[in-house]
């Protein structure tokens, strides 16, 4: 089983009680740094979000049947007042708990199920190729987005596309897709759509850089539609990184990679994500 596998199994056994981050990881056998980045690349959402999702689930659940109070499930949810439970919960639902329990079902809200680690996200991939990457300097458009909603990227990329091959010292036709500034509290990422770049002096309004170091990469191909690719990289981060014993650089989180085998308009083709290891 996987790092990311062995700490949901962890949490599904035994998030009714408190669980630190530090247990969490330490079932997992990755430090609590290096496990909350994985977690949040390999499954869409942040191990805090994914403990207070099932938490809450679980006490939708025992509202809807109807055997205890409120306060009660809110006590045994690890909220200290019937107040914060409310809170909490109609953020996560968009409903009360009082509304739950007076229908007494949970058919009109999405409870968040416990992930399986053995479904289609971790088929097999391609091994890796490595790369030695040179120094890149690169510019384009960025915002910062929840691991588990990135439904917003595709329109970055449609404005970004816009500027592509018509940016003031763009070097080559490659476009790269960043992730940065992996937050694994907020459970948010920052993903930047970019071009490389010779030098920064004219470059069109909202655009930012990045500069990303010489570093080794390993290289894996995405092949399929590109709406998909989180299947990818879900089984990189999830079972092929914590096996392969290397061990994640520190920036980017990764880089997918486009070139003239992808094709922008129809979503189709090969797309390379380049991670980086430590030397």
């Amino acid at each position: 089983m996987s790092a990311v596998g062995r700490a949901i199994w962890f949490i599904e056994s035994h998030f009714a009680k408190d669980i630190s981050l530090d247990q969490i990881a330490d079932a997992a056998g990755q430090s609590r740094y290096h496990l909350s980045r994985m977690f949040g690349l390999a499954t869409g959402r942040s191990i805090s979000a994914y403990i207070r999702g099932r938490r809450l689930s679980s006490a939708a659940l025992f509202l809807a049947n109807g055997t205890s109070t409120i306060l009660e499930v809110a006590l045994d949810a690890g909220y200290g007042s019937h107040e914060a439970f409310t809170r909490a919960f109609r953020e996560q639902f968009g409903v009360t708990p009082e509304s739950v329990r007076k229908q007494g079902h949970v058919r009109n809200i999405e409870l968040m199920e416990p992930i399986r680690m053995d479904d289609a996200r971790t088929s097999k991939i391609e091994p890796p190729r490595f790369e030695e990457s040179p120094e890149l300097l690169l510019a384009g458009l960025a915002e910062t987005y929840a691991y588990d909603r990135t439904e917003g990227i595709p329109s970055l990329w449609q404005r970004f596309n816009a500027h592509f091959g018509h940016v003031p010292g763009q070097r080559g036709n490659i476009a790269y897709g960043v992730c940065t500034h992996s937050d694994a509290e907020a459970g948010s990422f920052r993903y930047m759509t970019a071009l490389e770049v010779e030098d920064t002096d004219a470059l069109p309004a909202g655009f930012s850089t990045l500069k990303l170091p010489r570093q080794r990469y390993a290289v894996f191909v995405h092949r399929g539609h590109i709406s998909t690719i989180a299947a990818t990289a879900h089984h990189i981060f999830a079972n092929w990184l914590p096996q392969s014993g290397y061990q994640h650089g520190e920036v980017p989180d990764m880089f997918e990679r486009y070139d003239e085998r992808f094709d922008p308009h129809s979503g189709m083709g090969a797309v390379e994500i380049w991670v980086p290891l430590k030397a």
